[in-house]
Formats: C-alpha cells, structure tokens, sequence
C-alpha cells in the first residue's frame, strides 16, 4: 500500500490516506475560506508528487510554486488559445507530465471554457495513454456551480459536464477527481455525490454544515462539531482514509503559495502634514500632446470614397392595382402554402410576395387572417358574403375558413365537404378532429348535420335557409351493405 502522510489525527497517530484507494474512489474537500482547504491539496500533492502524476486546475495561481521544487510544468491559460490547450492535455496524458494549468488571468467564463476543454481532452484521450492521475480542481463551486450565474448558459453546461465526466466516469479511465470547494450549496450535487472520501474542514453557514453531517454520517445535532474545527484541522472519512469521522489536523509543506493570508505589518513612519504633502503632491509635468485634427465629417467622408447612385425608385401602382397584387398573394398562398402552417409565417410569406411585386402591404395580421380565411374557401367578394362571416363570428378563428367552405357548397347545393376536404381547412390530417368541430359548430347552433340510409351526409345551415348536397363524409371508408327488402328477409328465413 502506498500511503501519504497528511499529519496527525486526534489521538497523536500518523493519519494517512491510500493512494492506490484514493485513485479508485475520489476525494472531495470542503472548507470556508481561511480553513486550509489550499494548505491540505498542498500537503496531498507533496506527498504524492513521486508516486503519481498530478494534473491542477488552479483558478487563482496558488499552486505555480510546485514547479520550483517538483517536476510540475505551469501552463499559463491566458498564453494559449483554446485549440493548444486541448492539444496540451493530450500531450501530458501520453507523456505523464505533472502540471499545474493557471487559469489566473481569465476571467470566470474564460476560466470555465478552459477548464471544459482542457478535462474534456483529457477524457477524450486515446486508450493506450489511460495511465493513472490525481486531476485537482481548486474552487470546484466555480466549473460545477449548483445554478446558473451570470455567464453565458454554453460555457456553464461545457464546464458542468466536464466535471460531471471527471467525477463519474474519469476512474475507468485512470483519472481520480480532487475537488475542493468553499461551499457544499454552491456545487452541484451530482459532482459531489460521486466522491467516497472526504475532507470537511471549518464552516458556518446551517446549510453547509448539514450537508457536511449527512455525508459524514453524523447525525444533524453533531454537525456542530465542524463549526468548531480549528484552521488546519479537517473530518475525514472514506475508505482510502477512515471507516469512521476523525479528526485530522494537516501536517506542514515544503512549498509555499504566492499569495499567502494577510500579515500585520508596521504602519508608515510619516503622518500628519507629510502623508498629507505626500497625497496631494503635483503630478510631474508632461510634455505637451499634439492636437489632433478634428474628424472629417460625414459629408466629406461621403465625398472622399465616392458618392454611390441613387437607387431608382419604384414604379408606383395605383390602390386597385396594388389591392389586386396583394389578393394575387393570399390566393397563392391559399393554394400552395401548408395548411398547418402558423398565421405568423403565412403572414411573413405575404410581405415577401408583396416586396417582390414591388406593393407595400397595407393589411394587418387580423385583417390578412380572414382574407386567407375567405381565400381557402374559394370565396372571391367579400362583402357577398357577409351573412355568413357574420354567423362566423361566434366561432374560433381557425373554424372560419371550414364554415365558410360549408356555406358555400350550401348555397351553390354542391356536395356536402368530405372530413378530409374540412380537416385540410382546419389546419389538421385528423379526421376525428374534423368531426369533433362539425359537432361544435352544430351546439352552438349554426348548422345541422343529417345523414341518410345509405351513409350520405347533407348539412344545412338553418339562419341561410342553405343546405348541400348529400354525400359520402368519408370516401376510403366502405360503404354499408344495402338494406334487404321484407319480401327477401321472408324468403331468407323460409330457406333457414
């Protein structure tokens, strides 16, 4: 067993964590800032730097230091664009190069793009480069947050599934994920359900100490414990390092970060009016800049490239030609359009019809939805028809061209409409649609629908004194046999 010593735990003995464990089952530390969430992935890396390689994702520069007495290469993320990050993360899994990637110079959207690029590469490496590897993200709440902040929805999600990979599927691919976060609430639960080992160090927020307790198995009235942790000290559990809660207080490290705690320091011996001379002091004089010439305005810029000609205006119509233009259009709509297209687009075909004819729409979208309306229904005058369209009135919108379509068959004593001729106008392929409609036009009163013995349907509309013509509702439906006369149903019976 390869052990690392991480210092002591409450009873004076050497407190250790199973590397070979470890790799198998994950790690997720947890700390306020200040608990020495830092001071332990030092002490980890320290112990394990010779053992194994080590992959760090660094949001705020702190661990660059290992390079000065390791074998770690720092990578800086805001030098390389995304396209060499990626070609990176392949090379050091094929050449098992220990490194720490420096996101400090992003800001946090960048830092997530580089983090999702960076672990995707790393996932997506080839099977014969599948070596073991500590991978170590400091600030884990910033690539795998619980909800969404501020940036952008594409980056969150890239960033999110890359640790989601890293903690769920990264062991079979030799990548054991090292997360730390200042917070439980602020990750996102299916990163950190993923790990079997923890590190919960000082907090204070109810929340946090909960979720802490529930992880530890410790009941909630013991959650004050980790309350009380000192800097340093942490509750470990897991099987690469306890079966039960312990405390550990975390050993010292060989290197430092580069931006440490704050230090009291001796404040400036000067005070009074020389602070006062020093702040006010004039600033050194500067040489004088040259006046600019102002910026040529924008007739001139107009001049200097070159007036282009004027576009020719349009021939001009008069109203009934452009009335008729635009009629042209919804009769071709009418007739080419998908009848189960929305009014918003049928409407969007008009204005580009109408652009190229040269004709400016004058009509709104009310307006243009019962001229499709009457169009569907073969219906040419408007005003002949305005008994019906007042009769309409009181149904839905997408029941008027149906109705009027009903209507005019009635009056002409054409052929009553198939279902399918009437399912077409409604917008729908349903035939059960078409004669759930039927059957609502006629409660509310406006047709009345009679079939006969041979399966024919006529329908009338009452307020008009119009009725169609019968026939077949459904034509691919088979028709009923024809009715025996009583003379043949007698004989029939006289042969049984």
């Amino acid at each position: 067993m390869t052990s690392i010593d991480m210092g002591l735990d409450g009873g004076g003995k050497p407190a250790v964590v199973d590397l070979e464990e470890l790799l198998a089952t994950r790690l997720l530390v947890q700390g306020n800032s200040g608990s020495g969430k830092s001071h332990l992935l030092r002490r980890l890396l320290e112990g394990s730097a010779g053992a194994v390689q080590q992959i760090v994702i660094d949001p705020e520069g702190d661990f660059v230091s290992l390079a000065d007495a390791f074998d770690h290469i720092a990578i800086e993320a805001a030098e390389h664009s995304l396209v060499d990050i990626a070609r990176l993360a392949l090379r050091i899994r094929a050449h098992r190069a220990s490194v720490v990637l420096n996101l400090e110079g992003l800001e946090v959207e960048g830092q997530m793009r580089c983090a999702a690029t960076f672990l995707g590469a790393l996932f997506d490496a080839p099977r014969e480069h599948w070596y073991p590897a500590l991978v170590v993200v400091d600030e884990a709440q910033v690539f795998a947050p619980a909800v969404g902040g501020e940036v952008a929805d594409d980056a969150r999600r890239a960033s999110l599934g890359a640790m989601t990979n890293l903690m769920c599927r990264g062991r079979k691919r030799g990548l054991a994920g090292v997360i730390a976060t200042q917070r439980l609430a602020k990750l996102a639960k299916n990163v950190a359900a993923e790990a079997s080992n923890f590190l919960m160090g000082r907090t204070f927020l109810d929340i946090d100490m909960q979720r802490a307790a529930d992880l530890l198995g410790m009941e909630r009235r013991q959650a004050e414990a980790i309350r009380d942790l000192a800097r340093g000290e942490f509750l470990a559990l897991g099987p690469a390092l306890c079966r039960r809660p312990v405390n550990i207080r975390i050993g010292e490290v060989r290197t430092q970060a580069r931006s440490g705690s704050p230090k009291l320091v001796p404040l400036p011996a000067a005070g009074g009016d020389d602070l006062r001379d020093l702040l006010f002091a004039a600033a050194p004089a500067e040489p004088p800049r040259p006046i600019a010439p102002p910026p040529p305005s924008a007739d001139e810029l107009i001049q200097a490239m070159g007036a282009p000609a004027p576009v020719p205006d349009l021939p001009l119509l008069d109203a009934a030609d452009q009335d008729a233009a635009v009629a042209a259009a919804i009769a071709d709509i009418a007739r080419d359009a998908d009848p189960q297209a929305s009014a918003a687009v049928l409407y969007q075909d008009l204005l580009l019809r109408c652009r190229m004819r040269g004709v400016a729409v004058a009509i709104d979208m009310a307006a243009f939805r019962r001229r499709l309306a009457l169009a569907r229904a073969g219906i040419d005058d408007e005003a002949e028809w305005a008994d019906a369209i007042a009769l309409a009135a009181s149904l839905p919108e997408e029941m008027l061209p149906p109705f009027l379509a009903l209507a005019r068959a009635a009056r002409d004593g054409a052929d009553c409409p198939t279902d399918g001729a009437l399912a077409a106008l409604y917008g729908t392929t349903s035939m059960g649609r078409a004669r759930r409609m039927l059957g609502f036009i006629e409660e509310k009163g406006l047709i009345v629908q009679r079939t006969d013995l041979s399966g024919k349907r006529s329908i009338s509309l009452p307020h008009l004194g119009w009725t169609t013509a019968p026939a077949v509702a459904d034509p691919d439906k088979p028709a009923p046999p024809p009715r025996m006369s009583s003379r043949e149903a007698r004989a029939l019976a006289s042969r049984r």
